[in-house]
């Protein structure tokens, strides 16, 4: 792996303010992001995992600057993200890419889902009409969805076929890095598995990195090479995959495994 990491997070903090009474003054705060810090090497899949409220979707948002930390540095391929001017912005942000859980709020609903997987080549591409249906039919096909249904709206599709929906949009531009917030959390257990196969695929082949926030313990064994441990808005623990199921040292990385029934070994 490369000496410099993709991404570098150091000591990332969001707080959030608590307001109370009819002035809405503010009492406290909550530390949703409170001194994070952790590398993603290029190619590198890690797995950020942890219980409801414990940061790992703030820590996504803050990485791709959809949310201003209160402190701390992103640094993406070099550039420190929070010190960069709007132009270097610009070229950074089709490079970084999400796969949102809600796969149905994440699309237009008044826009084919062609369309909406065809938007970002509009805007960072000049693509002409004819290379970005090209582009859109071959992901779509890539993600396993006829090209034929281009035109169709997202209420027409199940919700394991937005989420592919979703994937193939991300990919549109081909980014380095895609963050996938609990991409599988509300689909149907026989939907789970075949959607991290397609991004285990994804990664295999394009290379990509990917940052991937899950609470289930057994996806994240499947396809992640390292995993980070998140409580309280803290990193308690990374390590290794295997090393993390098979030796866990924290306190609070324990009892999420042994909350697991069944772990079996990582496929190979």
């Amino acid at each position: 792996m490369s000496a410099e990491p993709l991404l570098e997070v150091i000591d990332l903090k969001k707080h959030f303010p608590v307001r109370r009474g009819a002035m809405q003054r503010q009492t406290g705060s909550v530390r949703a992001v409170d001194g994070v810090s952790f590398r993603l090497e290029r190619g590198e899949t890690l797995g950020l995992v942890g219980e409801s409220g414990c940061g790992k979707t703030t820590t996504a948002r803050a990485v791709l600057c959809l949310t201003r930390p209160n402190s701390g540095r992103v640094v993406f391929d070099g550039v420190d993200v929070g010190r960069a001017t709007a132009r270097e912005l610009r070229a950074l942000r089709p490079r970084m890419q999400m796969v949102f859980q809600d796969s149905y709020s994440s699309l237009n609903p008044r826009r084919t889902v062609g369309r909406s997987i065809a938007e970002p080549l509009l805007q960072h591409t000049k693509l002409s009409r004819m290379e970005r249906n090209e582009r859109v039919a071959e992901l779509l096909n890539f993600v396993g969805i006829d090209p034929a249904l281009a035109t169709r709206m997202p209420h027409e599709f199940s919700g394991g076929q937005r989420q592919r929906v979703g994937i193939a949009r991300a990919l549109a531009l081909r980014p380095d890095l895609i963050v996938c917030d609990e991409p599988i959390s509300s689909l149907d257990i026989s939907i789970q598995a075949q959607i991290v196969n397609l991004l285990a695929d994804i990664q295999d082949r394009f290379g990509l990195t990917c940052l991937f926030i899950s609470h289930d313990l057994r996806m994240v064994r499947h396809l992640c090479d390292r995993v980070a441990v998140m409580h309280r808005g803290k990193i308690v623990e990374t390590q290794p995959t295997e090393t993390l199921f098979r030796k866990p040292e924290h306190p609070y990385t324990r009892a999420l495994l042994s909350a697991v029934p069944r772990m079996p070994g990582r496929a190979s």
